[in-house]
């Protein structure tokens, strides 16, 4: 039987990078997951330095530019951050 704790050490992130329209996190075991920037509206103000200026954590990656963070758990569930609005679709 496996445990019920989501957060592993297999999950643990080991490297982030966003580029202009997705959030990136490598985990420990080797995977990867993406989410769209839009998702957090809390990082929409940041340049590509600050947005790419961020600290792992054992369960999630934190922009100190903000002082916010996202959970690799959020990433995995699709939780969105409040207020997150997707783009408008041009016709």
């Amino acid at each position: 039987m496996t445990s019920l704790a989501f957060e592993t050490d297999e999950m643990r992130p080991v490297r982030a990078w966003c580029t202009d329209e997705e959030v990136h996190v490598t985990l420990a075991d080797g995977r990867s997951i993406a989410t769209p920037l839009w998702w957090y509206p809390f990082l929409s103000n940041l340049d590509h330095a600050q947005l790419n200026d961020i600290e792992l954590m054992y369960e999630g990656v934190w922009w100190k530019a903000v002082d916010e963070g996202i959970s690799v758990k959020s990433m995995f569930l699709g939780a969105k951050a409040p207020g997150a609005r997707a783009p408008q679709k041009v016709a």
